[in-house]
């Protein structure tokens, strides 16, 4: 099979690998030469370290990367089979890429989206009538190379065969599909972020401190990693641009607090180079 994949960002790369891993040729797009050189060494990068918690053989690994190939434009992809949309978490950035996708798929193109938060059906508005049957949200989760959920979300509009069809796929990708029913954030975001919300506040409050959360998550609760970790992973910024939507979605109690947006606004989001809310060496 012939895969697309549009964003090559840190969650449109793995996509790619996770596709690329399965078998499958894999187109990569990006606006940028830059973004697009970028991922293909990050991708090394990981390759070279253990691409997941399953045991793969180095030079299965190795023979991943070989399958993505990078292109300048989306005309490319004309012939894909399923093309997965992974730009920034705008809904009028996202339509203008999915336009753009309609105009150059195939009748028969599986077009999937990887918001995390976004209706789908919101999305389907941007793209014709009969596109839309065979256009679906695939919520994949950080770092795609290792974590196995995906939330697959049907809009209103959604052939449930291919529901099925791309339920199936993720399978042989090595993923656990959940289907969830079309809703701003869908269903992890909105548990993760309600937590995240209650974490900002006890700090706020001078209940305890961003490292004894986190300890007492990882301890008492079983999390793997804290919520101040995981912000800083996946940077507050974005965390404030996903509370924002849910906020005007669900109301008051989804507003992000306000030491979040004065810690985003100051420049300390986390990420690559920046500081977050635990001391390290970055």
């Amino acid at each position: 099979m012939k895969a697309g994949v549009v964003g090559a960002g840190l969650m449109g790369a793995e996509i790619a690998l996770v596709l690329a891993r399965a078998g499958h040729e894999v187109l990569l797009h990006d606006r940028s030469e830059d973004a697009l050189k970028a991922a293909i060494e990050r991708l090394g990068a990981i390759v070279a370290r253990g691409v997941s918690r399953k045991a793969y053989a180095p030079e299965a690994a190795s023979a991943a990367l070989q399958q993505i190939v990078p292109v300048s434009t989306l005309a490319a992809m004309g012939d894909c089979a399923i093309i997965t949309e992974a730009v920034f978490e705008a809904l009028d950035v996202k339509s203008d890429v999915l336009r753009a996708i309609d105009a150059v798929a195939g009748p028969g193109c599986i077009i999937a989206s990887n918001t995390s938060t976004l209706p789908i059906s919101t999305l389907a508005a941007c793209l014709p009538a009969h596109r839309r049957a065979r256009f679906l949200g695939t919520h994949y989760f950080s770092p795609v190379s290792r974590m196995e959920l995906v939330e697959v979300i049907p809009g209103f509009a959604t052939d449930d065969a291919v529901t099925g069809e791309v339920m199936a796929l993720l399978e042989t990708l090595g993923k656990r599909p959940v289907r969830i029913r079309d809703v701003p954030g869908f269903a992890v975001n909105r548990m993760l972020h309600a937590m995240l919300i209650e974490a900002v506040k006890l700090v706020e409050e001078g209940i305890a401190t961003p490292e004894d959360l986190d300890t007492a998550c990882r301890l008492g609760l079983g999390h793997p990693i804290g919520p101040f970790a995981l912000m800083d992973v996946v940077t507050s910024d974005l965390c404030l641009q996903v509370q924002q939507i849910l906020h005007d979605a669900y109301g008051e109690r989804f507003r992000p607090p306000a030491l979040l947006k004065q810690r985003v606004s100051a420049g300390y989001g986390g990420g690559r180079n920046r500081p977050g809310w635990l001391a390290q060496d970055r």
